[in-house]
């Protein structure tokens, strides 16, 4: 029996083992979005960055990674519409690299309108696609160019509410640790008076507990002391509502990690983001952790009131 002729692989479409232990992470988004320091955040836990890329050199730069080794391996790449080469299909970007072998993560970085408007004139520069227009144009010429890249990021950060460190801290939560492969969960409260989270996968509703504002002795006081807490967690249908949402998270992690999905923001949002929604992301937090997930607090309105 004549033995079948192997198929031909040519060097370009060949994948090479090493390619799908390097650790590569896609960032872009808004300007005045945050881009800056969420690169610096990589960098802090061990991303090589390479900043302002052109989005038709991804490919061989994810190739480069490969051959340097080392801490190469963990390579950020920021693509910014400045660069003249930037074009609207990320998402075939994206998938060119999954076909060679790459499985990058996108992250987008997000802003209100407003607060974006408010930075860029705090530094006194126009936006990169203003032209002779307002700031307000050319964040809605950005908006619209970037719609499909937020579509399709696999974790969307929106800095509205962020200042540079605690922005820094979300990143080196998100990418650093032991295990970059594993799904994280970020738990954030919030109050609803302030908006809805827009990162949010899930979001509870924590407003059916009695108001800890109403207590004298409590009002002054956070979701973070015991005192507010236990009388939070106390009350009628309290740990049922945490005990239930633990199991439906828990449930559902193996489930995202097969799809691919690294990141889950679960928002538990109050009235005003100090007493009730702060007791309950904690304790949930806590329950996620005991139950072996990768789990966050943090706490979006805390202190604004």
């Amino acid at each position: 029996m004549t033995e079948a002729m192997p198929e031909f692989v040519s060097d370009a479409d060949a994948v090479d083992p090493d390619e799908q232990t390097t650790d590569l992470v896609v960032v872009t988004g808004l300007s005045g979005g945050g881009r800056s320091t969420v690169a610096r955040a990589l960098e802090n836990v061990g991303y090589y960055v390479v900043d302002n890329l052109p989005q038709a050199l991804m490919l061989d730069m994810a190739q480069l990674a490969v051959k340097a080794g080392g801490a190469a391996r963990r390579t950020a790449m920021v693509l910014d519409v400045r660069s003249r080469a930037f074009s609207t299909d990320l998402a075939g970007a994206v998938r060119s690299l999954q076909e060679r072998g790459f499985f990058p993560q996108v992250v987008f970085v997000d802003a209100d309108d407003d607060v974006l408007i408010r930075r860029f004139e705090s530094v006194r520069r126009s936006h990169p696609l203003q032209g002779d227009g307002r700031l307000a144009d050319g964040i809605a010429a950005e908006r619209k160019l970037l719609a499909e890249a937020r579509e399709q990021a696999d974790v969307i950060i929106d800095t509205s509410h962020l200042n540079v460190n605690q922005l820094r801290r979300r990143v080196e939560e998100l990418f650093g640790g032991e295990d970059v492969r594993r799904l994280r969960i970020t738990v954030l409260s919030f109050g609803f008076k302030y908006g809805l989270p827009p990162d949010a996968d899930y979001v509870m509703d924590a407003r059916f507990l009695p108001n800890p504002f109403w207590v004298p002795d409590l009002r002054d006081h956070t979701g973070l002391e015991d005192d507010v807490s236990n009388y939070v967690l106390e009350q009628e249908g309290a740990r049922d509502f945490v005990n239930t949402y633990a199991g439906l998270i828990a449930a559902t992690a193996t489930g995202f990690e097969r799809e691919g999905k690294r990141y889950l923001t679960v928002a538990i949002g109050c009235t005003g983001g100090k007493h009730r929604s702060v007791a309950i992301t904690e304790e949930l937090t806590a329950q996620l952790r005991d139950m072996r997930l990768s789990a966050h607090s943090t706490h979006r309105d805390l202190g604004r009131e």
